[in-house]
């Protein structure tokens, strides 16, 4: 007889061992079950990697979090890193774009403005009087789902789009607005298309429910040493409450074992293989990228691992640069986003000595900067090397800033395949997945795949995993499944 996990007593093998793995681990130890967490890689933290540049810690992939939603916050507060969680020392950004660094407009909605005032400097006059049009315009239905950009220059026309929404969801998804679902990146936005027919009177009464529930406090944190830090802290409280994590172990088989036959580890309804490793489990999280979920799913379920494939990526790099402080200025802010119809290949620059206090701390000499190159279908750049990647980055930031000094130190991080695209009909594919899933007892899915790309998100998508397996409908609300909440920031999917 296994053991039943609805009591959070059995073994749960996590496949995966991401912010979304690791978090599931942690909530499962929780609840009771024996935990053995299985990495493929040879460490722990997937997109969030910390690193160094010229002795001075940075993250070399995802570099913040939304402390808007509860997720994140609350996990690294477990971890022990609550003295550790920092919000920006600057939020104010900047747009590169019709040949100049201009202001972030205030007052949108992921780029969908309230008014058209609102992008005053960023639109031209012509783009202006375009918006203006939206309340004299029939209605527009958005069905079951549409893509953003399609959607918002019907309405306000494509100026807005390619100006704005491009480079603020460019940032979220390295996508294309004219192929992202308005119903998963900007669910608020879709509900609200849904029952207004001007788009810019919708924004208006998001903007005034959001003024109302005014939420107090940084809309993102960082943490002391880089987010990176985050997955590691929660992996050592795993192996502290006496979690096993073992990594260098690709899981190359996941098979149901009718009626709970006795194994190596005592049985369960899942036996796994991880190298020259067999062990069976209770119950099992797959909280993989979906290409990877794909294959492991395809014997059992089939179906589900279909969908899997279907799920596309955007790859990208990060280029990081360190000068001397004495031999560079920078505009004030936090860094800039820049719209691919302006012809530029960086898609962002964050001036990471300015936005994070702790960065300009551990060496007031130095000044670390970062761009982010490549969107989804984009190639030929991140076939390009290292060094090429450098030269275009000191290229465009000399163009948009007038930084002409040599760095002291670079480093590429290259992303493949690092974001997952959510188009049309996303939400119901995944609707789609979670129910092939839910046939199998002890089975359960989580990660960037399914609810949103944010680390609050993939924390969230695996502890609404973990309450499915444990039979605790908490973390199964509808609001986790219909309104996503995606990280607004626009910085290389942070």
């Amino acid at each position: 007889m296994h053991a039943d996990t609805r009591t959070g007593t059995g073994h749960v093998v996590v496949i995966g061992g991401g912010i979304a793995g690791l978090a599931a681990a942690h909530r499962l130890l929780d609840g009771g079950a024996r935990v053995t967490v299985l990495e493929a890689s040879d460490r722990l933290g997937g997109k969030l990697l910390p690193g160094e540049i010229a002795g001075v810690r940075v993250d070399l992939g995802a570099e913040s979090m939304l402390a808007r939603r509860p997720e994140a916050v609350a996990l690294a507060r477990e971890v022990g890193l609550a003295d550790r969680l920092q919000p920006p020392a600057t939020a104010g950004a900047s747009i590169w774009t019709r040949g100049a660094l201009r202001p972030m407009p205030k007052g949108h909605v992921m780029g969908v403005p309230g008014d058209a005032a609102a992008l005053s400097g960023v639109l031209s006059e012509e783009g202006l009087r375009r918006i203006e049009r939206d309340r004299d315009l029939p209605r527009t239905e958005v069905g079951e789902d549409v893509a953003v950009g399609e959607f918002v220059a019907a309405r306000l026309g494509r100026e807005v789009v390619d100006r704005l929404i491009e480079p603020l969801l460019g940032g979220v998804y390295a996508g294309d607005a004219y192929r992202i679902s308005m119903r998963s990146a900007v669910p608020q936005l879709f509900e609200a298309a849904r029952t207004h027919t001007s788009l810019t009177e919708a924004v208006r009464e998001i903007q005034a429910r959001a003024a109302k529930n005014q939420q107090t406090g940084p809309v993102f944190t960082g943490v002391e040493g880089g987010v990176g830090g985050l997955p590691l802290a929660v992996a050592e409280s795993v192996r502290a409450r006496g979690g096993e994590i073992v990594t260098g172990a690709p899981v190359t088989e996941l098979r149901r074992v009718d009626g709970g036959t006795a194994g190596a580890d005592g049985g369960g309804r899942w036996r796994l293989v991880a190298g020259d490793r067999v062990l069976h489990a209770d119950a099992v999280v797959v909280a993989v990228p979906a290409g990877a979920a794909a294959g492991l799913l395809g014997a059992e379920a089939p179906a589900a691992a279909a969908e899997l494939a279907t799920v596309e990526y955007a790859s990208m790099a990060l280029i990081t640069l360190a000068y001397r402080r004495d031999e560079i200025a920078l505009p004030e802010g936090s860094g800039f986003l820049v719209p691919p119809v302006d012809g530029r290949t960086i898609k962002a620059s964050t001036f990471a000595s300015q936005k994070w206090g702790w960065i300009a701390e551990e060496d007031p000499d130095v000044v670390v900067l970062r761009t982010s190159v490549g969107r989804y279908g984009e190639t030929e750049i991140l076939g390009r090397d290292d060094a090429a990647l450098v030269d275009v980055s000191r290229h465009d930031l000399r163009e948009a800033t007038g930084l002409d000094a040599e760095p002291v130190e670079t480093r590429v991080t290259r992303w493949t395949d690092g974001l997952p695209q959510y188009p049309v009909g996303h939400h119901a594919r995944v609707a789609r997945i979670r129910e092939h899933v839910g046939k199998l007892p002890g089975l359960a899915v989580c990660g960037a795949a399914y609810d949103g790309v944010g680390i609050p998100a993939c924390i969230a998508s695996a502890n609404a995993a973990v309450d499915k397996l444990t039979g605790d409908r908490a973390g199964l609300t509808d609001a986790l499944i219909t309104n996503p909440v995606q990280s607004l920031h626009g910085g290389a999917g942070e």
